[in-house]
């Protein structure tokens, strides 16, 4: 008797995760953007692109999950760029323009306070998560971004960054280097990556 009941408790079991599967996000490997096939690039079904149209994307780039990158004025992603989960990639803000006018702000045409430029993330920088990257920010390539940073500004390539308002804490060449050190067939190829001028 027991063993029936501990079937039948495993087959609703069973039947319950498959529905819950169905809902959770996914990573779509492959990505025809703006008409390009992306073939290595990887983005999650829970993350929202607004104004992909904007959106400069190169290959082998992943966006985990629950990510929003908001494209409207420019964002442009390097090859091999990690965006973990809960990002957000703004090139507009205009909470302050609404705090200003109230529910006058959609009567305006240039509202005071509206901030808006392009983002730009380098080649192989990796965006841990809850971050928040304002308009108007360039990220150089080779670059780690810290969990919960609030990020606007220029920063250099390789550049750790870290804090609200996150400033340049490092370098990841420091880190990178004792792997290299270990493992002398890559360091060639890594310097003249390194090395070269975007």
């Amino acid at each position: 008797m027991n063993t029936l009941k501990d079937f039948f408790k495993n087959l609703l079991f069973h039947l319950r995760w498959k529905k819950y599967e169905k809902h959770q996000p996914q990573m779509i490997y492959g990505v025809l953007h703006n008409g390009v096939k992306l073939k290595k690039c990887r983005i999650s079904t829970s993350s929202v692109i607004h104004a992909p149209e904007n959106l400069i994307l190169s290959d082998d780039v992943f966006i985990g999950h629950f990510n929003f990158v908001e494209a409207s004025n420019g964002v442009a992603i390097g090859t091999g760029t990690q965006i973990t989960n809960y990002v957000s990639i703004l090139s507009h803000s205009s909470h302050i323009s609404i705090r200003l006018y109230r529910e006058q702000y959609r009567n305006q045409t240039q509202p005071e306070g509206y901030i808006s430029g392009k983002v730009t993330l380098g080649e192989y920088c990796f965006v841990g998560p809850h971050v928040t990257i304002m308009p108007g920010t360039t990220i150089g390539k080779g670059s780690l971004i810290q969990s919960h940073s609030l990020v606007k500004g220029v920063f250099p390539d390789f550049s750790i960054i870290s804090g609200v308002p996150a400033v340049c804490v490092g370098d990841t060449r420091d880190l990178d280097k004792k792997y290299l050190d270990s493992n002398e067939e890559l360091k060639s190829a890594y310097e003249a990556w390194a090395k070269k001028e975007d």
